[in-house]
């Protein structure tokens, strides 16, 4: 293992916080530097964790030559922008999830790294939840036998981040809750069957809430209270998706509507030797998992003691090892692509009105 450390800036101030968070619990990540529009939140970032540089523009970032690599915290129409400088800077680049509004976006950002030899990550942090990871390694060793079919969902009752905010602009967003919430469930769902091979998909995505000035989340500070500002995105969106193994996912993600749920998300798995429920409320860390089997020819349920986990701090410690170490990176940004282009089937299924088979061909 490597002694030396891994030299990082932070590009974005507001959700940059957790990735100042997860950096300081590996002794061997130092942040150099941060950079951010917003002056105010990045002085107060500076001032709360040292850091030792803050910088307005974050391509003076980037010509440091003192920094190795970079983690990316702004806006999705932001995210290509920025990772491609980063790499063309020589910067090994750590992206929020979407890896990018669009596969074309996803597929440039990829190319970047690949021709520059340089290592692309993708914060996937759900992944680094106990619950998540339990049922990765079930799985893994044959505890569930053949996965045939799983289940996905992020649904809020009441959950748009800010009406009129860039969010609920598809320009540059890429989408509603599918794009924000359901790439997360998604991954999740996709990383625990193995990832399969999609070969096509159906979809229906809706707008009933939000254009009514309905729905917005009472727990971000990006709440306008505006009834009337542009809603260009979809406030609920289902799927199901087929694999060329033959097992098949639903998916369904929500922002907005009327169900019995607040802020829920979680997975299902079902194998033909065993199986497997995540079911997380407001975000709770213990008592989520479920673990189905059969104990002496009788059904049984395990309910396995659960860790709480910085799921920021998972990735980003892991994404530090790998560069020091290295290794590839795991979440990769060519599982960012490939849940990106997946997204951007579903969206296609429902604009259609039908199923339609990955790769853009009609059924």
């Amino acid at each position: 293992m490597s002694e030396r450390k891994l030299r990082v800036g932070v590009i974005g101030c507001g959700i940059g916080i957790f990735h100042i968070e997860g950096l300081q619990q590996n002794p061997r990540a130092e942040i150099v530097a941060i950079a951010g529009l917003d002056t105010d939140r990045c002085v107060s970032l500076q001032t709360r964790f040292d850091v030792p540089r803050r910088y307005g523009d974050y391509r003076e970032l980037l010509a440091a030559d003192d920094i190795d690599a970079v983690t990316v915290a702004v806006p999705n129409f932001l995210h290509s922008e920025v990772a491609i400088a980063a790499l063309e800077a020589g910067k090994h680049v750590l992206v929020e999830k979407p890896l990018a509004q669009s596969s074309a976006e996803g597929e440039r950002m990829v190319e970047t790294a690949n021709r520059l030899g340089l290592q692309l990550g993708i914060i996937f942090n759900r992944r680094g939840r106990h619950d998540v990871q339990i049922v990765h390694n079930e799985m893994e060793r044959g505890a569930f036998g053949r996965i045939y079919h799983a289940k996905a969902w992020w649904m809020r009752r009441s959950g748009i981040p800010g009406m009129g905010t860039w969010f609920t602009r598809k320009a540059e967003s890429g989408g509603g809750p599918l794009i924000d919430l359901g790439v997360h469930v998604l991954d999740i769902a996709l990383w625990i069957m193995g990832n399969p091979t999609a070969v096509s998909v159906s979809a229906a995505a809706y707008n009933e809430l939000g254009t009514r000035g309905k729905g917005e989340w009472f727990n971000t500070r990006l709440r306008t209270g505006k009834t009337d500002a542009p809603y260009g995105v979809e406030d609920f969106a289902t799927a199901l998706i087929r694999f060329a193994d033959g097992a098949t996912l639903q998916l369904d993600t929500s922002w907005a509507g009327y169900t019995r749920h607040s802020d829920e998300f979680g997975a299902s798995f079902m194998g033909d030797n065993g199986g497997a429920e995540i079911d997380v409320r407001d975000y709770a860390e213990t008592g989520t998992l479920r673990l189905f089997g059969d104990v002496d020819g009788m059904p049984s349920v395990t309910t396995p003691m659960l860790i709480e986990r910085h799921g920021h701090g998972y990735i980003i410690s892991n994404f530090v090892d790998a560069i020091l170490d290295g290794r590839p990176v795991s979440p990769s940004g060519s599982e960012g692509l490939d849940r990106v282009r997946l997204i951007e089937s579903i969206y296609r299924s429902a604009e259609l009105g039908r199923e339609v088979q990955i790769g853009g061909l009609p059924v």
